[in-house]
């Protein structure tokens, strides 16, 4: 086929056709009845029969690769782009010289300014691949001026973009340079979602932000730059204060959400547009309302600071001067530092070109100013999130004077990187800044922050910055550090991950223990362990070690743990998860360690061995029976000591009111199953109910410590305590909870705490 079909270009109605029919996963197809067998063998189903009995209405999924171009291209028609291909069957010809050299493209979409063209490559695997695009990309390469002038020829004076976009791919790192030397954007799963989600809260207002991306500082043709403005003084900064009509500043302003799809953008604090927010201010300003405060931005001239004509006219006395403002003409210029939902409100207004709206703006304010600007208008609004603080500490902390500060934002933008970067394992599954929580996007980065703070990786610092410990991966230098130990990190997490694939998608679903937060910390610090073992063996030197190397070593430790996540089963991943508060986090470490030192017996950790005697239950049966005749022992010197005091009625006499109150309801509800049971014999009385904790309460209560207990309770041990008698019967409150805990399964009594109950055990009864 010849020359371009331009006639697969639609708009306006013929645009809504084509978007409602590819905004559906399966197509449709009106066929006779006799085919309908023929038809269930190639994936169609049967939807409805026609009066006639001649025709039926069937319909089939579309294919994975097809149900991707067609979200991507939905995108941009729900971006308001308003020429857009129809289908699938539109050809472009490259070859001036040849209109038979033609390509077929997938998405071509273009608005009175841009013309976007996007390839896309869609996979079938499960989970993420690497793949090699190399010829491809070559390919579009080679035919992108000619595509480019060919697009020009029928829409003029147009900016031209070229997007890859792929579903399911890891781009390897040589593909991810050809596509940024030839000035291609990847567009990811991950940057794709961004934009879709971004289009559910902006509508057509979202292409600002595309445009912005994609060309960032590139002219804006026929953009009116002049404003009158003020130019004064504030904070020891210059500033500009003007009023714009909102769709002009729409065009160069730019909010940046923390998010994998603008990771290498800066600054990284912003909020995101709530939808919910929006629509009310854009129901606020079509309704006639207004915003009296101002918009504030920072506007980015690269140091060449802003064009500013004083006007003639002047005020003595005044520092401020009156005149005219040049602003830059260039998409993604002006950085909304505060005020995003009100400028965003006048998206799709008709009041977006006639009224104006007050900015303050500041120019070239560096990152950390923007940052501290934020944070201090917002300092009395809603809290910004916790994820969204620890970006801020990666950002405001990278060079600091503080060494051990630097070192804080370095775990910070390694958990980043980690849940961002393209050939991460976890590319998607880190919980970052506005990001929504899923089943498998549940670890956080104050999680693999908090574990990273736990290794040796990194240098710690004492007084002037001296060395207190040197890291195990630490160069010096934040940026050469932070590469160095990123590959690394990523090539170990990658290795589990490939030879786990069933475990590692399981995220926190069917009781998963590894792509979670216990479990990726638990990993991260057990390769730590292993670094700091082939250390001390003198077998690695990551500083100097080329990374093949010594990562051969590290994978010989992990098979273990590999082979145990390929065959754990319901009943340990129920143990495991069965750990709750900050002894999970220590449970799911030292099990790994567990597992590696069963498989190799020169893995033994620091405290693996003291931590498994506590845990092997091995005091467990011995120390129920102990405290059962301990409770009994106590409760029985306390019935013969408060019944001598007050005599019969002790119980009502003795007991304070809501520990008496609380053992009668439990003794009602007990002899209540009990007589249902026709077990009426075995009658439980108040007293049997009374915990070994109250009795401590019962003790010290009124007089009962002068005048019964004071000689009677105290551990030998515990006679010179300081602290009186509620230190002097603690004891009790300590057994009392162990005794609870030993009722579970999965708690084991520690070495420390079996020492208590033997020694209380052999006071009370050699006493007697």
């Amino acid at each position: 086929m010849g020359k371009t079909n331009w006639d697969k270009i639609v708009s306006d109605q013929d645009l809504l056709k084509a978007r409602a029919l590819r905004s559906k996963t399966y197509i449709t197809a009106k066929e006779r009845v006799g085919a309908l067998d023929a038809l269930r063998s190639e994936g169609w189903e049967l939807i409805k029969a026609y009066a006639d009995d001649r025709f039926i209405s069937v319909k089939r999924n579309k294919p994975s690769d097809e149900i991707f171009e067609d979200k991507v291209w939905s995108l941009f028609a729900r971006m308001g782009f308003k020429y857009m291909n129809c289908d699938r069957n539109f050809v472009m010809v490259y070859n001036p010289h040849n209109i038979n050299d033609t390509q077929q493209i997938d998405i071509f979409a273009t608005d009175e300014e841009s013309i976007i063209i996007v390839e896309c490559k869609s996979s079938n695997f499960e989970t993420p691949r690497e793949a090699v695009f190399k010829k491809e990309i070559e390919a579009l390469h080679g035919q992108m001026d000619g595509l480019a002038k060919e697009a020009r020829s029928h829409y003029p004076g147009r900016k031209v973009k070229f997007i890859w976009a792929t579903h399911n791919y890891i781009l390897n790192n040589a593909d991810q340079q050809r596509l940024k030397d030839w000035d291609i954007v990847h567009f990811s799963d991950s940057v794709v979602d961004y934009y879709w989600e971004l289009t559910k809260h902006l509508g057509t207002s979202a292409k600002y932000q595309f445009l912005g991306n994609v060309f960032a500082n590139v002219e804006i043709k026929n953009m009116d730059d002049k404003i009158p403005a003020i130019q004064g003084e504030m904070g020891g900064f210059k500033y500009y204060s003007f009023s714009i009509e909102p769709e002009r500043l729409l065009k160069i302003g730019y909010v940046l959400h923390r998010n994998e799809a603008n990771k290498n953008m800066m600054p990284t604090y912003q909020r995101l547009i709530k939808k919910s927010r929006l629509k009310s201010v854009q129901q606020f300003i079509n309704n006639g309302g207004y915003f009296p405060n101002s918009v504030i931005i920072s506007i980015d001239t690269n140091g060449r600071g802003l064009k500013f004509e004083p006007s003639a006219t002047k005020v003595d006395g005044c520092i401020s001067k009156i005149g005219v403002l040049y602003l830059p003409k260039r998409y993604r210029s002006a950085y909304i530092i505060d005020g995003q939902h009100r400028l965003y409100g006048y998206s799709d207004s008709h009041y977006a070109k006639n009224n104006t709206i007050p900015v303050v703006a500041f120019v070239d304010l560096a990152r950390e100013e923007q940052i501290k600007l934020f944070m201090d208008i917002n300092e009395n609004q809603k809290a910004v999130p916790k994820t969204l603080r620890v970006t801020l500490n990666s950002d405001m902390l990278w060079e600091s004077p503080n060494y051990n500060e630097r070192r804080k934002a370095l775990r910070s933008k390694i958990a980043q990187m980690l849940g961002e970067e393209e050939t991460s394992p976890l590319l998607d599954r880190v919980v970052i800044g506005e990001n929504e929580t899923l089943p498998t996007r549940c670890i956080t980065v104050e999680a693999i922050q908090n574990a990273l703070n736990k290794c040796d990786f990194f240098s710690l610092f004492g007084k002037k910055n001296v060395i207190v410990k040197d890291g195990t991966f630490d160069l010096g230098g934040m940026q050469e550090t932070c590469n160095h130990f990123y590959i690394f990190i990523e090539k170990c997490l990658k290795y589990i991950m490939q030879n786990t694939e069933q475990e590692w998608n399981k995220g926190d679903k069917e009781y998963g223990i590894l792509t979670i937060n216990r479990g990726i910390q638990a990993i991260l610090r057990v390769i730590n362990d292993i670094v700091n073992l082939l250390i001390a063996k003198d077998h690695i030197s990551p500083k100097q070690d080329r990374l093949e190397s010594y990562f051969a070593q590290v994978k010989f430790y992990l098979d273990p743990l590999i082979n145990y996540f390929n065959n754990v089963t319901f009943e340990q991943r129920k143990d495991l998860r069965g750990y709750l508060g900050g002894g999970a986090e220590r449970r799911f470490w030292r099990s790994f360690q567990k597992v590696i030192s069963n498989d190799r017996t020169d893995f033994n950790p620091d405290g693996l061995k003291e931590y498994w005697d506590d845990e092997a239950k091995l005091y467990n049966q011995e120390s129920l029976q102990y405290i059962t005749e301990i409770r009994k022992c106590i409760k029985d010197l306390f019935e013969r000591e408060l019944e001598k005091k007050y005599g019969k009625d002790w119980l009502i006499k003795a007991l304070p009111k809501p520990i008496y109150t609380r053992a009668k309801s439990e003794a009602d509800d007990q002899n209540y199953d009990l007589i249902s049971a026709g077990q009426s014999d075995d009658e439980i009385s108040i007293w049997d109910c009374v915990t070994l904790s109250e009795c401590k309460t019962i003790a010290t209560a009124g007089d009962h410590w002068t005048s019964i207990f004071e000689k009677k309770i105290v551990r030998p041990e515990d006679a010179t305590l300081v602290g009186g008698k509620e230190t002097k019967t603690e004891w009790m409150s300590k057994l009392e909870t162990i005794f609870n805990k030993v009722q579970r399964m999965s708690y084991s009594v520690t070495k420390a705490e079996f020492d208590l109950i033997k020694s209380t055990h052999l006071w009370l009864f050699c006493n007697e």
